[in-house]
């Protein structure tokens, strides 16, 4: 089995979700009490979010390099960035580093395809909305992303670094993150991709219409599939 190097703390919450579902995975396929060979380096995610608050981008994806070094240098054989958003830097973290990473949006994209799928709705921070480092990665797979109007990628945004990187679990924000799912399908997503690893904390598919693709979950199975083979 290979070892898995996990580069998370952004948020804590969601870094949380990584290690549960990758020692369940590799129970539920290898039995006994087989788990997963992890690194697991954590961030204060206070400080990388006020560099992406204040656009000092560069640093963070400096930050991020220095890491994911580390991670090499500690016995990873691939790299996974617990987040979406700071794929933003993905190029940047990967700077020297000789191991590979495992690209959340190529995983997630890759699922879709492979459900027969074109226009998924994409719900995530504004970050991961607005710029192309992830759309561009959803596109260069023959699909057609869709996001929410602007006043619900506020309210998308707000909820993730208010409540969810926090662990706080709101009804009304479920619902409300319900609404702008149905928002998108009614504008015609065929899927919703749950473009941050902590929406999956509001949504799953019981509370949506169409198929729900959670990152979260998809590249923790495609780190087991990775760490699994020959």
């Amino acid at each position: 089995m290979k070892t898995i190097g996990i580069l998370g703390g952004m948020s804590a919450a969601s870094t949380q979700i990584y290690y549960r579902q990758l020692c369940e995975r590799v129970r539920q396929r290898l039995g006994g009490l087989h788990s997963p060979e992890l690194l697991i380096r954590s961030l204060n995610f206070s400080r990388i979010e006020q560099l992406q608050a204040s656009g000092q981008w560069d640093q963070a994806g400096a930050i991020l390099n220095a890491e994911a070094l580390a991670l090499e240098r500690g016995g990873a054989d691939f790299i996974i960035l617990a987040t979406n958003t700071m794929h933003k830097l993905a190029d940047q973290m990967m700077v020297n580093v000789t191991i590979p990473l495992l690209h959340i949006a190529d995983a997630t994209a890759s699922r879709v395809v492979k459900q027969g799928l074109k226009t998924p709705g994409l719900l995530a921070t504004a970050f991961t909305m607005e710029q192309p480092f992830y759309l561009d990665r959803l596109k260069a797979a023959a699909l057609q992303p869709r996001v929410p109007e602007a006043a619900d990628r506020a309210d998308v945004h707000r909820i993730i670094y208010e409540e969810l990187c926090k662990e706080n679990v709101v009804p009304a924000s479920r619902a409300l993150y319900v609404e702008i799912a149905q928002r998108l399908i009614d504008a015609g997503a065929d899927c919703i991709i749950l473009g941050c690893t902590e929406v999956g904390m509001l949504l799953n598919q019981d509370n949506v219409s169409v198929p729900v693709f959670d990152t979260t979950l998809i590249h923790c199975e495609a780190a087991i599939d990775m760490a699994l083979r020959p």
